[in-house]
């Protein structure tokens, strides 16, 4: 587990499914990020952060205030997308509830994970990326003292897809 200023992000278990389900069929939410899930593609995605972590230590985490327990987002470390400019790499990502937005828990949880990136593997950078469309996610990795470094049409997304014109940035080993 790790604790921040306001965040508790910690493994998923099941009692989380229903607030991460709810978080990621919200149209808002996947607005920049991708199709809305089902919630048979909900448990996919769980199981499939629990197997990073099974695998290679990695895999995102609940954060969760810890001022009241409310479930505020999915963020971590994963391996970079087969197919992607960042396969294999260590990638960081985030979302957040809608009722979290504009409150800076992205940034916080980002910087924690980015702290434990470089004190848990041996990675010369971290990357992440995100539609060219997601101009919020774009704004915090620069925040984040991440720069762009590719331009590519994802793979996982059909073409003429919004979320197919994808970017990549990366940040350094301190």
């Amino acid at each position: 587990m790790i604790e921040t200023a306001r965040l508790r992000l910690r493994v998923p278990d099941p009692r989380d499914f229903d607030a991460l389900h709810a978080m990621w069929s919200d149209p808002l939410v996947m607005r920049d990020l991708g199709p809305e899930k089902t919630p048979a593609q909900s448990r996919a995605a769980l199981a499939r952060h629990q197997g990073y972590r099974d695998r290679c230590g990695l895999g995102f985490w609940v954060a969760e205030r810890r001022d009241d327990g409310l479930l505020a987002g999915f963020c971590g470390l994963k391996p970079g997308a087969p197919g992607t400019p960042i396969e294999g790499e260590v990638e960081i990502g985030w979302m957040f509830v809608r009722s979290c937005w504009g409150q800076g828990f992205a940034q916080e949880a980002a910087r924690a994970g980015l702290t434990w990136g470089w004190q848990k593997t041996d990675a010369a950078r971290i990357v992440a990326i995100t539609a060219q469309s997601n101009l919020a996610s774009r704004k915090l990795m620069a925040r984040l003292g991440m720069t762009q470094f590719t331009e590519f049409d994802h793979p996982g997304f059909p073409t003429g897809s919004t979320w197919r014109e994808s970017v990549g940035y990366q940040i350094r080993r301190p």
